[in-house]
């Protein structure tokens, strides 16, 4: 879905209904209105010409609208993610990319294996002939209202998923990365102001934060660089996917700007971070919330 002019995103946001997805990540086809994940006002400059990249839960949501952007960029980009009822989602985004010139892959996989992060890697690098950009991006979340209704197998769940499988990809890239390449990871708002209702996610990305903070540090000698973007409410299958239908109808509303953001408002910020014009950024995070930290 493409914004046509200016307010669109404000229009979009005023037509979502109430609406459920019983799937984790969940799938945007199904979403009414289904997002908008390419800014046709975005004109790509060749910021990442000859660049490979790799996207985790690059299917749908922020992970497609990021990887659109790069196509822009003329980046050839492989996208991952997890289950058959993705597949859909998944060869929407190839055309994408091949639209705008880029070569594409998928891969289906299951990230909180290491074994199969490093099969991933290599598939990616073996196709592309190396890899140049790893945005660690996959994740999910399960609202409980009480400590005690988190159970061990949701929890570790959750951490193998969103950190687990982020250190495995990361540790295992340092096999292909070098000087002038990046790594770029999806944290969240809730590793600032943290959240009542999900506790383990907010956990993770609270640990995503301090990981891309540290890991900054720990690889800078090698031209490797690390940063990450935390969102706010994006419009993204995650939403109707976690969620129930009233809950999904009022998201975003109490942000500064009171209302949802859409996956291509945050995906120049991942080309800001993979580009030359980031290249004095190492360990930082740019927050793209519609002003949801400040509100806390």
């Amino acid at each position: 879905m493409l914004p046509e002019e200016k307010n669109e995103y404000e229009k979009v946001d005023q037509e979502v209904s109430p609406q459920e997805q019983d799937f984790q990540p969940g799938v945007e086809s199904e979403m009414k209105p289904e997002p908008i994940y390419d800014d046709p006002e975005y004109k790509g400059s060749g910021k990442l010409k000859g660049k490979k990249a790799l996207i985790t839960g690059g299917d749908s949501g922020i992970g497609r609208a990021v990887a659109v952007a790069f196509a822009k960029e003329g980046a050839d980009v492989a996208i991952a993610y997890l289950a058959d009822a993705e597949d859909g989602d998944a060869e929407q985004t190839v055309r994408d990319i091949e639209k705008y010139g880029g070569r594409a892959m998928k891969v289906k996989t299951d990230l909180r294996d290491e074994e199969n992060c490093r099969n991933l890697l290599k598939q990616v690098a073996d196709e592309f002939g190396g890899l140049n950009i790893l945005v660690n991006n996959a994740g999910v979340q399960f609202p409980k209202k009480d400590i005690e209704a988190i159970t061990s197998a949701q929890l570790k769940n959750t951490f193998e998923t969103n950190f687990f499988g982020l250190f495995y990809m990361t540790r295992e890239s340092m096999a292909y990365l070098k000087d002038g390449d990046c790594i770029i990871n999806t944290s969240s708002v809730t590793a600032y102001n943290g959240s009542p209702g999900l506790l383990d996610y907010s956990a993770t990305k609270g640990a995503i934060t301090a990981f891309t903070r540290s890991f900054a540090q720990n690889i800078a000698s090698k031209g490797i660089r690390v940063n990450a973007v935390a969102p706010g409410p994006i419009w993204t299958p995650l939403i109707p996917a976690t969620f129930d239908a009233e809950k999904v109808e009022k998201h975003g509303s109490d942000t500064t700007l009171k209302r949802r953001g859409q996956p291509a408002e945050l995906a120049p910020a991942y080309v800001l971070l993979a580009s030359k014009d980031g290249s004095y950024m190492t360990g930082q995070t740019i927050h793209i919330d519609g002003g949801d930290f400040l509100t806390s």
